[in-house]
């Protein structure tokens, strides 16, 4: 069977369930090569997580894809070279990373704040709009993507592909030809909603034997080290071939080593769900031998980061539990108590700030105890007391909350030379200017974002916090200003989009306006604020079939609002339509009886219909 009798070529989604292997990659090169003589661009990515890692299939396309853009597009290449970096590891020789920040820079014991799990999503959409410019400045008439293996791929693979239709799908020549494992059509279906897929089941050899003895796999991996030597970009763009050959080796348990590797690397780039593949394939050996406890508590600090990066707080607190119970040792059990204390604080769903205060109160005698020397005792101190900070600011003691961050902070201040903990610092300031903020302290707020700022000048949620003070206190220009560059500082993420929106259509800006609430509507879909937002815009620039789509969308997301009813009547009225509008109207008043704005409008929109 040639790929011509496959599926009919108007579907932009076309899946084959066959088995794995050189025939059905031999089968999906051919689509490819048979698609490609009508002057369509064509690649065939394997996008197995096994084979690839979290980026499987996206880093090789990418990295063939490289020399064409830093020749025709290198102002794409400078504008995402995060998105870059995140794929290709070794990428940074050639193409440093422009704007670098502390959480970025900082490993270890200096690496005091992980990334919250929507940094990978924006990493996924900046990616989307680099292929997608690309495309465009690239001219060609289609691309066709032959994905081997997406019900195998990792989590952000399959989110770019889903999200890439999603956001693009109408107007981007792009098809998908999707091989699968039999019967696994349907977990790919979903990811398209708007796209309904062709699938046929095809008979293809399976998968032959690898006759590979053991020992050339050790042989290959032993030069692989040997290539890599002590370059951490090198180990991390190889860590899955380190993997998949150690596991085919006469030697399998040292790929165990790599995936704790792997592990570590992914947790700390903020890959949570890719990440914990690796934590939960090692850690049940790591329970039963019992013999090396160190790092088996270093993976579960690990997975605690995934799972409440994932907002999986539960499972995170009987892991938790786990970890104290094998932790005698006063320097393991300060960490799992200030854990446990985050949890009860923080990640639950029933806040629980007196054991997360009694928590913080045995991992302070836990540091009293633990044999350290006192430049970690003073900064195991100051983080724990940061905890309590924000316990304190949990229970409305805000002053007490600041205090302890500002004494958090002079004391890592006098001891620390400038250029140690930089981070916790940062993030010590930045504490007390959200307490601040919470306070309504506008000038004390933006002053210690500032200050936090100063720290840490390429931080992006700094920021957009700092602009939503000055959004707040009517300083329009000062936000407008921190919202762009909290944008050119990371890859995009819909907040402040959202936020900068918010800034120009109170200046008036309405045009503006509705282009800010698109694009945080394009990255994320069903954001009342957003859609509110640019319906008001709409309406005044006297866009109505816009605005009424929009307010319509408000109502259908958040349910029925007295003033996004009227708002949405004021529409119908001016579109010719008083007797929907009247019913808008009704339907507002009974919810806000006491509204006489609304009875005077009610009034008009009845003249209309009389």
């Amino acid at each position: 069977m040639t790929f011509v009798d496959f599926l009919p070529r108007s579907n932009r989604v076309r899946i084959v369930e066959a088995a794995a292997g050189p025939a059905r990659s031999a089968y999906l090169q051919q689509a490819v090569r048979v698609e490609s003589r009508s002057g369509t661009r064509g690649w065939c990515l394997n996008v197995d997580l096994e084979v690839g890692g979290p980026w499987a299939g996206l880093n090789t396309w990418l990295s063939e894809m490289l020399p064409d853009l830093l020749r025709q597009a290198p102002d794409l290449v400078t504008q995402h070279d995060y998105e870059l970096a995140m794929l290709l590891p070794t990428v940074v020789r050639r193409i440093p990373v422009r704007n670098p920040n502390l959480t970025d820079l900082s490993f270890g014991a200096e690496r005091t704040r992980n990334y919250a799990a929507d940094r990978a999503y924006r990493v996924v959409h900046g990616l989307i709009d680099l292929l997608t410019a690309w495309h465009a400045r690239s001219r060609a008439e289609r691309w066709v993507l032959a994905l081997d293996g997406l019900d195998r791929a990792g989590s952000l693979v399959r989110l770019l592909f889903s999200e890439w239709l999603r956001r693009c799908g109408d107007r981007l020549p792009l098809t998908l030809l999707i091989a699968v494992d039999p019967g696994r059509a349907a977990d790919v279906e979903t990811l398209f909603p708007a796209f309904p897929a062709s699938v046929q089941a095809l008979r293809l050899p399976t998968d032959p034997q690898d006759t590979t003895a053991p020992g050339e796999y050790t042989r290959r991996m032993v030069a692989l080290e040997a290539c890599i030597g002590e370059d951490p970009l090198e180990m991390e763009a190889n860590l899955p071939a380190l993997i998949r050959g150690w596991d085919r080796s006469d030697h399998p348990g040292r790929a165990d080593l790599y995936r704790y590797e792997a592990l570590a690397t992914y947790t700390t780039r903020g890959l949570y769900a890719d990440a914990r593949v690796y934590g939960e394939a090692i850690l049940p050996a790591l329970e039963r031998s019992g013999t090396d406890r160190t790092r088996l508590l270093n993976t579960y600090v690990k997975l605690y980061n995934c799972l409440v990066g994932l907002g999986e707080a539960e499972p995170a607190l009987e892991l938790t539990s786990r970890a104290l119970a094998l932790s005698p040792e006063p320097r393991q059990a300060l960490t799992w108590h200030y854990l446990m204390a985050m949890l009860h604080a923080r990640y639950l769903p029933v806040r629980d700030v007196a054991l997360a205060e009694h928590h913080l109160d045995l991992g302070l005698r836990e540091i009293e105890k633990a044999d350290l020397t006192r430049h970690e005792r003073l900064f195991q101190t100051a983080f724990n007391r940061n905890g309590l900070a924000l316990v304190r600011h949990f229970q409305g003691r805000r002053a007490e909350a600041i205090a302890l961050c500002k004494t958090a902070f002079d004391d890592l201040d006098a001891e620390f030379r400038p250029d140690e903990h930089q981070l916790h610092r940062s993030v010590l300031i930045y504490n007390i200017a959200q307490v601040y903020d919470a306070m309504r302290e506008p000038d004390e707020a933006t002053a210690y974002y500032s200050r936090a700022l100063a720290l840490d000048p390429n931080y992006s949620e700094y920021y957009n916090e700092r602009g939503n003070v000055y959004l707040r206190t009517g300083e329009l220009t000062l936000a407008a200003q921190d919202y762009a560059r909290a944008i050119v500082l990371s890859p995009p993420y819909p907040e402040v989009w959202t936020n900068l929106g918010q800034c120009q259509a109170l200046a008036g800006l309405d045009d503006l306006a509705v282009r800010s609430y698109s694009r945080a509507l394009d990255l994320l879909p069903g954001q009342g604020l957003a859609l509110l937002g640019r319906a008001q815009c709409f309406d005044a620039l006297e866009q109505l079939q816009d605005a009424l789509s929009d307010y319509t969308a408000v109502l259908e997301l958040d349910g029925p609002d007295p003033m996004v009813l009227a708002n949405r009547a004021g529409v119908l009225y001016r579109m010719g339509r008083p007797e929907e509008a009247l019913a808008d109207l009704d339907h507002a008043i009974a919810l806000d009886p006491t509204s006489e704005e609304l009875q005077e409008n009610r009034a008009i929109a009845l003249a209309g219909v009389a």
